[in-house]
């Protein structure tokens, strides 16, 4: 497949930094636009971030000039594949002048997951979601469109029950979750508020859970979304582990399972396979059979920081199954699943259509 140009929204941020990780051997995307406040816009991407990653930065990257947050004005051709990873209040004013500029807006941001033409999706679980991208305004107006993927904590956990909803159906489902740190970006939590010390409380990440995951495995019927349901109860907690979110998760089938039978939805569970999709892993769902795992020290970066974990599957006193399940919460949880998104849209050729960039001002901005 021929390189595709692309660019990045908040480049400067950790999930801007996984962006640029992940990007810059991509064999179908090369980056050819960063772009940060305005405190960054101006300077070289290398004077403007504080790189925090295991991996050197591209000296190529390092020596891009980061521009405006603004579609318009930019230097040079504004790419019509856009990356981003912005706070959900900017990215609600910024995302919807990108898609009406012509952009294919792949959002990291929590700011349009539950709007009603907007996709929320992981390839696994949902790609056939996509398609609610053609009913967007901005799509008719100038090409452009918004694709958004979950919470970090969303995206691991639905991994995991997508097999046993097509199976065996859920009734309800209570999840407890220990996230690192990184989620929160950098800096991040106070060092004196998390070493030693578990935070019970996130801000609006017991509600995204909750909402999304009854998105997220729903259906499309008529051009509309349908949500799952499911009764889902969510308790998040922030835990001095760097990277890796662990989700305790106890499920109520609507049709009886055997450990034998939920075992085999997960191991023969591969909805990808055969597409060749760059980071899309070779086993979406692996099961541990070791009685401590999963453990996000040891499994978080299987399937290269894509596939999610499970382990220590056991009969539950009060509903049916219980399980632990574990993902890479700034790969698998943001910087990937945007990427695997942008391929899946490859390979449909919605990438394929995109509009001629024109000024925000002169195009329609709501969905």
């Amino acid at each position: 497949m021929e390189r595709r140009k692309v660019g990045i929204l908040g480049a400067t941020g950790m999930v801007g930094q996984r962006f640029i990780q992940l990007l810059s051997n991509h064999p179908w995307f090369e980056i050819a636009w960063l772009a940060a406040s305005d405190r960054s816009a101006g300077k070289t991407y290398g004077d403007a971030c504080k790189w925090k990653l295991d991996t050197p930065l591209p000296a190529k990257i390092a020596a891009m000039t980061v521009q405006p947050n603004v579609p318009e004005g930019c230097v040079g051709e504004l790419p019509k594949i856009i990356f981003a990873a912005l706070d959900a209040d900017i990215a609600r004013e910024l995302e919807p002048k990108f898609a009406a500029a012509g952009c294919a807006v792949i959002s990291n941001s929590s700011a349009f997951r539950m709007v009603e033409d907007v996709p929320l999706v992981v390839p696994e679980v949902n790609a056939d979601h996509l398609e609610m991208i053609e009913s967007q305004s901005w799509r008719k107006q100038s090409g452009g469109y918004i694709v958004t993927n979950p919470n970090c904590c969303a995206i691991g956990l639905v991994m995991a029950l997508k097999p046993l909803e097509e199976r065996f159906g859920i009734e309800s489902l209570f999840v407890s979750t220990m996230q690192a740190v990184s989620g929160a970006g950098y800096p991040g939590v106070a060092s004196l508020d998390i070493l030693g010390n578990v935070v019970p409380y996130i801000k609006n990440e017991e509600e995204k859970l909750q909402e999304e995951v009854n998105k997220l495995l729903g259906s499309l019927r008529g051009g509309r979304f349908e949500m799952l349901d499911a009764k889902v109860s969510a308790h998040c907690n922030r835990v001095p582990v760097e990277d890796g979110h662990t989700e305790c998760v106890s499920i109520k089938f609507r049709k009886k399972a055997t450990r034998e039978e939920v075992l085999a939805a997960w191991s023969e569970f591969n909805p990808l396979l055969g597409q060749h999709l760059h980071l899309a892993p070779e086993q979406p769902v692996e099961y541990d059979a070791a009685v401590d795992r999963p453990q996000p020290r040891l499994d978080r970066m299987r399937g290269h920081g894509m596939a999610a974990t499970v382990g220590r599957l056991r009969e539950c006193s009060l509903l049916d199954w219980k399980f632990v399940v574990l993902s890479h919460n700034t790969i698998r949880g943001a910087a990937g699943a945007a990427v695997l998104n942008a391929e899946v849209l490859a390979r449909l050729g919605k990438l394929d259509k995109l509009g001629v960039a024109k000024p925000a001002a002169s195009v329609a901005v709501t969905a």
